[in-house]
C-alpha cells in the first residue's frame, strides 16, 4: 500500500469565499421569508383567502322578495310589482373605473352613474356588493347595454321587482309610496340592505311589514368581467302577504273626479262599522314617480308647489267647520236641557254683544226660530245664544266625546288633531282668560276651533249610528300569496257617547230638512230615491271688517270661505257617512253638497235601499220629529210648535 507522503498530509484545507458566504445566507433567508409566508397564507390565513378568491368568482346575488299586492274592497287590484330592466355595477370588476362608468354614461345617455357610486361609498358599500347605477332601463337602452357588454367590465343587466301604481294618482294619499331605504333606515331596521325599497308614505309605510316579506338569494359564478356564468345554489324569497283595502275602487274614482281641480277632501265611512270607502284628498301626486327613484326636480317641484299636492287634507288639513258644528251645539244643548224643542230666540240680522255685532249670515234675519228650523236654516242667532248659554267649557267637553279636536286613531303617519278650545286651553297655549265673546264664534264653528274632514265624517257616522265612534280602518284583511286569509280586521269600537234617543232623532230630523225642506241650505245634495240627512257649512278664511261683509266669490281665491257639508243615509238604516271640505268653496251647499252627492249616488247604485228602507215619501218629508221633553213642557204646547215650524 502507498503510503501518503508527509508533504500532502499537512496541505491546509482550502476557506470559502467571503461572497459565496454571503449568497448562501441571502439564499437561506430568502427560502426561509417563503416559507413563513407560505405557512401564513396557506396555514393561518387560508379560510380568508379562499373567500375572498371565491368572491372573485362566485358571487351571492341577494333577490328582494315581492311586495305584497293591494286591492280594492272587490279585490281589484290598485298596486302591483312590475319588472324593472336595471344597471348594475361591481366597481372592484372595472380596472379602470371611471373609464367604464364614462363609457356607460355616454351609451345609456344618462349621467348618474357616477354620482350613484359616489354616494354608495359615502354610504360604506362592501366590497363586491353590486350598485344600481341606472334603473328603469328602456328597451334601447337594455340592447345597447347587452350589445357592449365586453366594454363595460363590472356592468351587467338585472331585472329587479318594481313598485306600480295602476291608477296613477288615484288613492295616492291613501296608499303612499315606496322609496330606496336610507342611512338612518339601515341603522334601526338590520334586516335591510342598501337599494331596498321600504314604504315612505302612507299604507305602504303603515303596513310595511305586511307587505315586505323575506329576502332570497343566489349562488352564482361570474367571469372575469363580472358576467353571470351559471347559478351554483338559490334560496328562494318569500313574497310580502297582499292588503284587501275597505275602499271602493268606483266610489274612490268618483270622489276624485267630483272635487276635481279644486283643492279639497272627501271621506266616506260606513257608520255601522268605521272602514273607510274613499278616501281622497286633493291635489294629489303620482306615486310611480317615487317607485323608480324621483329625481331631485322632481322633488323639488312636489315640495314647493304652493297647492301642496303631498298633503293628505282628509287628516292632516285642520280647518274651521263652520256651521256644520251647530250639530255639536244641538246635542249639547238638548242634552243638558239648555235647550229644548220649544226655545225660540228671535234673528234680526244680528246680535250685539260686548259692544260689537255679531252678524248673522242671512242680512235680513230669520225672525222668531227654535232648534228645528235654526239647523234647516244655519241661523247664526239663535246658536250664539245657545253658545252663551251652555259655555266654552261645555261646548269643549261634548265636542271631545263626540271625536272632535283629537287623532282619530287612522293607521296613517302625520295626522293632525285638531283644536277644540276651552278656557283651560287658551290659558296654557296663550297665558290668557277666555273671554265670553269668544264663545260667539266657537257656537258656529269659528275662531279656534279647528277640525279635520275625517273628524267631521265620524261626527256624521256618530249621529247615524247612535253615538258610537269607531275607530276608522282602510285595510279589511291580509291574504297570502295563494289568497288564503291570514288575518281579518273586524270593527273596533273606540268609545261610546250616551245621546238620549230623542235628542237623535230631532237633530237628524232636522238635518233632513237641510237637504229636503223648501228652505234648507243643501238641496244639491237631495237624492230622488234615498233621504239624505246633511248638514251644511261656510267657514270662513279672513275675519269681516266691522259692518264689512264679504261677498261669496268675490275677491282673491285664497280670502274666500271653506265649503263644508257632510251627511248619512238613508236616514232610518244609515249605511255611508260623508264629509267632505272645498277650500275657498263659497257656500257648503252649492260647493262641497254636489260633490257628496255623487259619492253617495254611486255608493247607492251599487247598493240600493232595501224594500222601503230610506225612500221619500211625502209622509217622510211632513214626519214630526221625536223630542226630549223638558219637565215643564206641556205636551200640546210642543205640538202647537211644531205645526208652526213646518216647512
Amino acid at each position: 500500500m502507498a503510503r501518503l507522503s508527509p508533504a500532502r498530509k499537512t496541505r491546509p484545507v482550502p476557506r470559502l469565499e467571503p461572497r459565496i458566504i454571503a449568497l448562501t445566507f441571502l439564499v437561506g433567508a430568502i427560502l426561509t421569508a417563503t416559507a413563513i409566508r407560505l405557512y401564513y397564507l396557506q396555514i393561518i390565513k387560508h379560510h380568508e383567502l379562499s373567500q375572498l378568491a371565491d368572491r372573485n368568482r362566485i358571487r351571492i346575488q341577494r333577490l328582494p322578495a315581492l311586495r305584497g299586492l293591494v286591492y280594492d274592497v272587490h279585490h281589484r287590484p290598485l298596486v302591483d310589482t312590475r319588472p324593472s330592466f336595471d344597471a348594475v355595477m361591481v366597481p372592484e370588476d372595472a380596472p379602470d373605473l371611471g373609464r367604464t362608468v364614462n363609457r356607460l354614461e355616454q351609451l345609456l345617455g344618462e349621467d348618474g352613474a357616477a354620482k350613484r357610486l359616489e354616494d354608495a361609498q359615502e354610504q360604506g358599500r362592501p366590497e363586491f356588493e353590486p350598485v344600481t347605477v341606472e334603473e328603469r332601463l328602456n328597451w334601447q337602452q337594455v340592447v345597447t347595454l347587452e350589445t357592449h357588454q365586453l366594454e363595460l367590465p363590472g356592468v351587467s343587466l338585472q331585472v329587479n321587482p318594481q313598485r306600480h301604481y295602476i291608477y296613477g294618482p288615484l288613492a295616492s294619499h291613501l296608499l303612499g309610496y315606496v322609496g330606496e331605504v336610507t342611512m338612518k333606515d339601515l341603522a334601526r331596521l338590520p334586516d335591510y340592505r342598501m337599494g331596498d325599497e321600504i314604504g315612505k308614505f302612507g299604507l305602504e309605510r303603515a303596513w310595511e311589514g305586511t307587505l315586505r316579506g323575506d329576502s332570497g338569494g343566489q349562488e352564482i359564478e361570474v367571469d372575469a368581467v363580472g358576467r353571470r356564468l351559471r347559478m351554483l345554489r338559490e334560496i328562494p324569497e318569500r313574497p310580502g302577504d297582499s292588503i284587501i283595502m275597505t275602499i271602493d275602487l268606483d266610489l274612490q274614482r268618483v270622489a276624485e273626479e267630483a272635487i276635481g281641480n279644486r283643492a279639497g277632501a272627501l271621506v266616506a265611512l260606513d257608520p255601522n262599522t268605521g272602514y273607510v270607502l274613499a278616501l281622497a284628498s286633493h291635489p294629489a301626486f303620482d306615486p310611480n314617480l317615487f317607485a323608480g327613484g324621483i329625481t331631485a326636480a322632481q322633488w323639488r317641484a312636489l315640495v314647493t308647489d304652493p297647492t301642496h299636492p303631498l298633503e293628505n287634507r282628509a287628516i292632516q288639513g285642520a280647518y274651521p267647520p263652520g256651521s256644520t258644528f251647530k250639530i255639536v251645539d244641538s246635542i249639547a244643548a238638548l242634552s243638558d236641557r239648555v235647550l229644548t224643542p220649544q226655545t225660540a230666540y228671535y234673528c234680526p240680522g244680528g246680535m250685539y254683544y260686548g259692544g260689537r255685532e255679531y252678524r248673522c249670515w242671512r242680512k235680513q234675519g230669520h225672525g222668531t226660530i227654535s232648534v228645528h228650523r235654526a239647523i234647516i236654516e244655519s241661523c247664526d242667532v239663535f246658536f250664539y245664544n245657545v253658545g252663551q248659554r251652555l259655555g266654552v267649557d261645555r261646548l269643549a267637553a261634548w265636542a271631545h266625546a263626540l271625536g272632535l279636536g283629537q287623532k282619530t286613531g287612522i293607521e296613517l303617519d302625520n295626522e293632525r288633531s285638531g283644536v277644540i278650545p276651552s278656557s283651560q286651553w287658551k290659558w296654557r297655549r296663550y297665558r290668557e282668560r277666555w273671554y265670553p265673546a269668544e264663545t260667539l264664534s266657537v257656537a258656529i264653528g269659528q275662531g279656534y276651533v279647528a277640525v279635520t274632514p275625517l273628524q267631521l265624517a265620524e261626527l256624521a257616522a256618530e249621529i247615524a249610528n247612535g253615538g258610537i265612534f269607531y275607530q276608522p280602518q282602510f285595510v279589511k284583511e291580509v291574504d297570502s300569496i295563494d289568497g288564503t286569509p291570514v288575518k281579518v280586521f273586524p270593527p273596533i269600537i273606540r268609545s261610546r257617547v250616551h245621546i238620549a234617543p230623542a235628542v237623535l232623532d230631532q237633530v237628524r230630523s232636522a238635518m233632513v230638512g237641510v237637504v229636503n225642506a223648501p228652505n234648507g241650505t243643501a238641496h244639491a245634495a237631495r237624492l230622488d230615491n234615498v233621504i239624505v240627512a246633511g248638514k251644511t257649512g261656510t267657514a270662513q278664511v279672513i275675519k269681516e271688517a266691522q259692518g264689512v261683509r264679504v261677498k261669496e266669490n268675490e275677491g282673491p281665491e285664497k280670502y274666500r270661505d271653506h265649503a263644508w257639508f257632510m251627511a248619512f243615509a238613508p236616514v232610518d238604516h244609515p249605511r255611508i257617512a260623508v264629509a267632505c271640505i272645498i277650500e275657498h268653496g263659497g257656500h257648503g251647499g252649492s260647493a262641497a253638497g254636489p260633490v257628496v252627492k255623487a259619492v253617495m249616488q254611486e255608493f247607492f247604485m251599487k247598493n240600493p235601499p232595501q224594500g222601503s228602507s230610506g225612500q221619500i215619501t211625502q209622509e217622510s218629508r211632513d214626519k214630526r220629529p221625536a223630542v226630549a221633553l223638558s219637565d215643564d213642557t206641556d205636551r200640546n204646547d210642543m205640538h202647537e210648535q211644531f205645526d208652526t215650524q213646518t216647512e
